[in-house]
């Protein structure tokens, strides 16, 4: 059984930091996993983009379950409430959509595990709202921008908001999210090196991922 709403979406808060990540090959999904963990990273979006992630999603989870008790491991691009149970039966302990969807939502709901709907505007935040979602995903990030959040923030005093797509690993772009009041950012490609990936350097990733980490907790004091 996943863990309550209220025990992830602490897990996103602390971490401020989300990874979102495919692969087609099941030992670097794993090595990339662990170097987020080396890190200090504790949540992680594996995505269901290709034709090896129910493969290599139990694969990771059983890493998971052998060496990082901590982590919680949950799965994106969830577009159907097939989908959800499916996940939801492998050990996921959350389900991230990039869209908003009453289908979802009630698997979820079944399931009994936490939902985090992807929205891009204030009506779409408020059928999430209807849903009970904790939390939605802005996506995409670069398109909506930190004033949206600010915008929106007052309409919705009690929902939590993650950015993905465009957020990069900067100071600079880290801050204006946080100061605008999301409690976490997504971040895929920007954030995991496709050439230090490509060249299995994972100590390289794990002292990229490492810094970052140490840079979102000055940005956090």
């Amino acid at each position: 059984m996943a863990a309550p709403a209220a025990e992830i979406i602490a897990a996103f808060e602390r971490s401020k930091v989300i990874p979102v990540f495919y692969h087609d090959d099941a030992a670097v999904c794993i090595e990339v996993l662990q170097a987020c963990y080396d890190a200090g990273l504790r949540v992680f979006e594996f995505t269901n983009r290709g034709e090896g992630a129910r493969r290599n999603f139990t694969a990771m989870q059983e890493k998971k379950k052998a060496a990082m008790p901590d982590m919680y491991l949950g799965i994106g691009t969830i577009k159907n409430g097939e989908d959800v149970k499916v996940f939801a039966d492998m050990g996921a302990d959350f389900i991230v959509s990039p869209i908003i969807d009453a289908g979802v939502a009630e698997s979820c709901r079944k399931e009994n595990i936490t939902w985090i709907p992807g929205c891009m505007t204030p009506s779409e935040i408020a059928v999430a709202e209807k849903h009970e979602a904790p939390l939605t995903k802005l996506f995409p990030g670069n398109v909506l921008g930190p004033g949206f959040v600010k915008a929106i923030k007052p309409l919705f005093p009690k929902m939590k908001f993650m950015p993905t797509g465009g957020v990069e690993p900067t100071k600079e772009s880290v801050k204006s999210w946080l100061d605008a009041g999301v409690v976490c950012v997504g971040m895929g490609s920007n954030l995991l090196n496709k050439d230090l990936i490509d060249k299995k350097d994972w100590a390289a990733l794990r002292t990229q991922m490492s810094g970052l980490v140490e840079l979102v907790k000055s940005i956090s004091k």
